[in-house]
This record gives C-alpha cells, structure tokens and sequence, in this order.
C-alpha cells in the first residue's frame, strides 16, 4: 500500500518540495529563524495561508487579522470538508482528526478517488495525508538551510502557489471535460461550477476591490451550490414521484 501511495503523490511531492523551498527561503529572507517554516509547516499545513501570514509574523501581534485572514484563505477547505464528510466520518479517531486537518488542495484531488478493492480506507486516506503533509515539511526545511547558502535576488519566488493553484484548475477542468466528453458527465455538471466561480469571484472583485472580495466570493459560491442542490433533489424526487405512479 505504502508503495501504491507513494506512486500516487509523486506530483505533489515535486510541487510541494518546490513550494516548500520556497517557503523556507521567503521566511529566511524575512529574517524569520529556521524553526517557524519548520513548526508552522507542522500545524499549520497551508501554503498560501503560510505565505500570507509571513508579514504578519514580522509584525506585531495581531490576533484578529490573523484570524480573518486564516478564514478568507482557507475558506475554500469547506467545499472539500463538505465533498469528503461521509468517507471521513467512517474513519476513527485520532485518523479522521488528522485525515480532516491534513486536507490540502492537493490532497484532496488524491483522496477524491476511492482506495482500489482490498485496501483499506482510513490507512489509504491518512497515508497519502501523511506523505503529502511530510513533503510539505522537508521542502520548508530545505528552504531555510537554502535561504543561508543562495545569496541571488529571490523576488517573486512566492508566485509559485499561485502558479500551483493554476494548474491544478487546468488540470480538474481537463478532466471534467473528459468526462463530459465521454458521457459521464452532464453538460449542468461540467459548465454551472466553472461559470458559478469565474461570475461570483469576477463579481465580488469589480465590486469590493481585492482586498475583501475573497469571502464575498466564497458565500456566493456556497449559496449557488446549496441552490444547485436543492434543486437537483427536487428534480430527483419528481422523477421519483413520476416512476411511481
């Protein structure tokens, strides 16, 4: 199994390494001791947040900021808590704790898929939560020991998450068109997330500015699914009615 999960994480292992030198080096060049990559990368485990949150360390104290923040950041993490309620609440504690707290963007496009016939769920799911999450450490502690060696101007050298978000969009909406393409996926299916996301981000951007259109955005986003939901159970029990009588 642990060979089998190993295989699997071998892209986010590549990215996570980068991304996590990157890390190291961004806390190096803030003049932020080795240690907080390192801890951080521990309990934290959120690379843009991570990012984010680095001039907030070299600043003082501010609990609220950081806060809110943390909730506009990672408020994406809903959608896949939500996605993955029914498979983690069959694990037991303390691997579903860890399975929810390690569940990154990446991870998340792992254990979207179901473990292969004989393995078993909760190892499958918290292994390769493990591995993604061990990757994520060893890049931010070799960021800190490159950080002391690499004396070129490393500017801009954050933009990799962003870029990493990129093609991770580029790869899920490849593969819901495959799936459209192949009949697995109806077109409402394919099209209504993409429009729901690009409309409400582009929305809330044009009409709070970039500063706080990130949670206005994300409410939008969850009200258009919730509605989407309901109404696809309302469609359902329709049919159901109509079969019935």
């Amino acid at each position: 199994m642990y060979k089998k999960a190993f295989i699997k994480t071998i892209p986010v292992l590549t990215g996570y390494v980068f991304l996590g030198t990157a890390y190291g080096i961004s806390i190096k060049t803030a003049g932020l001791p080795w240690w907080a990559a390192v801890f951080s990368s521990i309990f934290i485990f959120a690379g843009s947040l991570q990012f984010a949150l680095i001039p907030i360390m070299c600043a003082s104290f501010a609990p609220l900021t950081s806060f809110l923040m943390s909730l506009i950041i990672n408020a994406r993490h809903l959608f896949y808590g939500i996605t993955m309620l029914k498979r983690y609440l069959k694990l037991r504690h303390p691997w579903r704790d860890y399975a929810i707290f390690a569940l990154t963007d990446e991870t998340f496009s792992l254990v979207l898929e179901e473990p292969e016939k004989g393995l078993s769920p909760e190892k499958w799911y918290t292994t390769l939560s493990g591995m993604d999450h061990f990757y994520w450490v060893l890049g931010s502690l070799i960021g800190t020991i490159a950080g002391e060696l690499i004396t070129l101007d490393l500017t801009g050298i954050d933009f990799s998450m962003t870029a990493l978000f990129t093609v991770i969009v580029s790869e899920q909406t490849s593969d819901a068109y495959r799936l459209h393409r192949a009949g697995k996926m109806s077109r409402q299916q394919f099209f209504f997330p993409t429009l729901l996301g690009f409309g409400a981000t582009l929305l809330s951007l044009l009409t709070l500015g970039t500063g706080r259109f990130l949670l206005a955005a994300m409410a939008i986003i969850t009200c258009g699914f919730y509605l989407d939901y309901r109404g696809s159970s309302w469609r359902d029990r329709q049919k159901e009615k109509e079969v019935s009588a």
